[in-house]
């Protein structure tokens, strides 16, 4: 058997064999050098956000803070009142100014609020840094038109503008705690004022945007002028309605009045409009069937999410009005288009052991205003024949 010789290794290969071993273990250290570096780079920002995350104080949700301007404030001012501890508004007395809350108390404050107003969820809100805010809203377009390749150019209509100074007030709150509550370690002073002071600015501000006169305190939405024509037709700021047909309820046809008003709106506007209602309200439609009995009412299928109501969101303002002649029970409409909400400043705090010893009073205000900015971002639901 013939065996087929192989050819022999000369000098000059075996050293070009050797010098590719070492070129791919050279390729592979680097590769390996070039991953470290990349795992090193990672633990690293890792590290820092675990930092981040732990150095964040702790507002709300129980436990004491780990910043010390949170600390001082809480320690030295609210529980012992030592006016050294803060810093006053523009070098203010106590009795002129108060103190101004720092920031993540004022944080958790406004995140309480989000949570139980509704409108001030679905709203616009902004902040402002003078009291007398005004925003100019665009009500026509600039005109426009055809023209031949050589023909004039004539000039075009210019837009039109119209301006709204929200009305607002201060609102307050004036908590209590007994100084020997303030002195137990045990008790959470920073979540048991975030909490209070949300409860009371919660309750007068869902009111006052549903409701307000726009005399000391924001104007409600439903205190603006309305009007039942179309849009286009009606003046600047005047809230469209549509009736329910029926003087005292929601008429024998709800289902096609709700349809009415739903597409009373612009196209614009009902991307991301929702349907505004009291529990009483409610109630009524949930039980709303179709010809073929099918429920309109459509409740959410996953946790977080909302029911539904002919496929837009419903929320829940118990400062709406029930259903009754003359009313307006439902709203439907683009809320983050159709109503403004204007905060100037932070909220203020003033410690007042004084007045009602043993306790101590912590005087909480913020100033607010609200208005309705599109008018036709808005449609209501009128109870008449």
């Amino acid at each position: 058997m013939e065996t087929t010789p192989t050819a022999p290794i000369t000098g000059t290969d075996a050293l070009d064999a050797s010098f590719d071993i070492i070129a791919r273990q050279d390729r592979a250290e680097a590769d390996i050098a070039a991953l470290r570096s990349d795992v090193d780079e990672v633990k690293a920002r890792l590290d820092k956000v675990a930092r981040a995350a732990a150095s964040r104080p702790a507002i709300g949700a129980g436990g004491a803070s780990e910043s010390a301007e949170i600390k001082g404030f809480v320690d030295g001012y609210l529980r012992r009142g030592r006016e050294s501890e803060v810093k006053s508004l523009s070098g203010a007395t106590p009795g002129d100014g108060g103190y101004a809350v720092p920031r993540a108390i004022d944080a958790a404050i406004t995140a309480e609020l989000v949570e139980i107003s509704p409108i001030r969820a679905i709203a616009q809100v902004v902040q402002t840094g003078t009291a007398g805010y005004r925003k100019l809203v665009a009500t026509g377009g600039i005109a426009s038109g055809w023209v031949s390749e050589t023909g004039p150019r004539p000039e075009t209509g210019t837009p039109q503008f119209a301006e709204i100074a929200p009305p607002s007030g201060e609102l307050y709150a004036n908590p209590a705690a007994s100084q020997a509550m303030l002195d137990d370690a045990a008790f959470d002073v920073e979540a048991w004022l975030a909490n209070e002071i949300a409860l009371e600015f919660a309750r007068a501000e869902g009111a006052a945007f549903v409701n307000g006169t726009g005399i000391n305190q924001p104007a409600g939405f439903l205190t603006a002028p309305t009007s039942a024509a179309v849009d286009g037709v009606r003046a600047f700021g005047m809230v469209q309605y549509v009736g329910s047909g029926n003087a005292t309820g929601l008429g024998s046809a709800p289902e096609a009045k709700l349809i009415d008003l739903i597409h009373s709106l612009k196209a614009g506007h009902r991307q991301g409009a929702v349907f505004v209602m009291n529990a009483a309200t409610l109630a009524l439609v949930r039980k709303l069937k179709t010809a073929d009995g099918a429920f309109l009412w459509q409740p959410g299928l996953v946790e977080g999410q909302p029911d539904r109501l002919l496929g837009y969101p419903v929320i829940e303002a118990e400062d709406m009005p029930d259903v009754a002649s003359g009313a307006f029970p439902i709203a439907f409409g683009n809320f983050r288009h159709g109503y403004l909400i204007a905060e100037h400043g932070a909220t203020r705090i003033l410690r007042d052991p004084f007045t009602n010893k043993p306790f101590v009073h912590f005087y909480a205000t913020r100033r607010l205003g609200g208005q309705v900015l599109d008018s036709n971002a808005i449609k209501l639901l009128k109870i008449e024949a």
